[in-house]
């Protein structure tokens, strides 16, 4: 930082609007976001300044409100269209189970998930609960934010392990209108034999004809965009192990390199921890080193499952790469 010059500037970039009376109560000098100045916001950012906020605006006859931060910040975020609002917050994430205390984090929900937990978890208007701040992040991402995050500031470095590690930390909250990422059904079929079809020419992956995936299309998901599915893959349970495979995981050539397979992983992951397994696994001759970038560890093959042991075809001599779901 020798030498370098960071410029922070505040301004009144803010118009404020009285909260009222509510429910017969004054809120005398408490305010709501009524504008943000986006354009001057951006003005000053592209001139190489960090914009700070204070969470404080006037109205337009001159009247000073305090407003709430956390409706700064997601008025300026929508404002702004921003790719992503973080939220730095007491509560360490959303869990799977919002009234278990000790259910896991769940670190990606999707739009339409967020709004189903909200509707079930108790309306709080104050900081200090999920329920606070997961709201925030829905009318981001319903206002056009891609992202929003819940992070704990009580992890050091949270934010950097949210933006630079594959797992992340906390709760990220995505808009998935255009791409869904979903389970299959029996419409996708012909979708998924059409994307895995060049893998299994060129021996990537083992054939599975039309029956077979008929058959087990409830352990597919998919990624689509538009209505065209360009991404695939398979979770097939083997609960007396307590483990589960992922099999056919796939993505178009056109979209590789966005992320889209880290995405099938995680959706994977939050698939074998609903049905209460430890760990899943994969076979594959070809891209053992993205699996074990991604939390892989390589094991011998009589480690596997009895019933896939049976299956486990000796001449492909694929790896058996095993990861464990903490």
């Amino acid at each position: 930082m020798a030498n370098a010059v960071v410029r922070v500037i505040s301004g009144n970039f803010l118009t404020a609007q009285p909260v009222g009376i509510v429910d017969g109560i004054d809120f005398m000098h408490s305010g709501l976001v009524r504008r943000v100045d986006a354009a001057t916001v951006r003005r000053t950012i592209d001139g190489g300044s960090i914009v700070l906020l204070s969470p404080f605006g006037f109205s337009p006859t001159g009247e000073a409100f305090n407003l709430a931060m956390e409706d700064v910040a997601t008025s300026t975020a929508v404002a702004l269209q921003a790719d992503k609002l973080l939220f730095v917050t007491e509560v360490p994430g959303i869990r799977e189970k919002p009234d278990d205390p000790e259910s896991e984090i769940d670190t990606e929900l999707a739009l339409v998930d967020a709004r189903r937990l909200l509707a079930q978890m108790p309306a709080h208007d104050q900081p200090g609960n999920g329920a606070f701040y997961l709201r925030q992040c829905v009318r981001a991402c319903e206002a056009g934010v891609e992202r929003s995050h819940i992070l704990p500031y009580a992890v050091d470095g949270a934010i950097l392990q949210e933006v630079f590690t594959h797992d992340g930390i906390g709760t990220m909250v995505v808009d998935e209108k255009l791409e869904t990422l979903r389970e299959a059904g029996p419409d996708d079929v012909g979708s998924i034999l059409a994307l895995i079809e060049p893998f299994e020419r060129d021996g990537t992956l083992v054939k599975r004809g039309r029956t077979e995936i008929e058959r087990d299309i409830g352990n597919y998901t998919v990624i689509e965009h538009d209505g065209v599915i360009f991404g695939c893959a398979a979770l097939y349970p083997y609960p007396e192990a307590h483990t589960g495979e992922m099999a056919a995981l796939t993505v178009s050539p056109n979209v590789q390199g966005q992320g889209d397979g880290e995405r099938l992983l995680k959706r994977v992951e939050q698939r074998a921890r609903a049905a209460d397994l430890g760990s899943i696994f994969v076979l594959t001759t070809r891209t053992m080193h993205w699996f074990i970038k991604h939390g892989f560890e390589q094991v011998d093959a009589d480690w596997l499952p009895e019933a896939r042991k049976r299956k486990y075809n000796w001449d492909r001599r694929s790896q058996v790469l095993v990861k464990k779901l903490a």
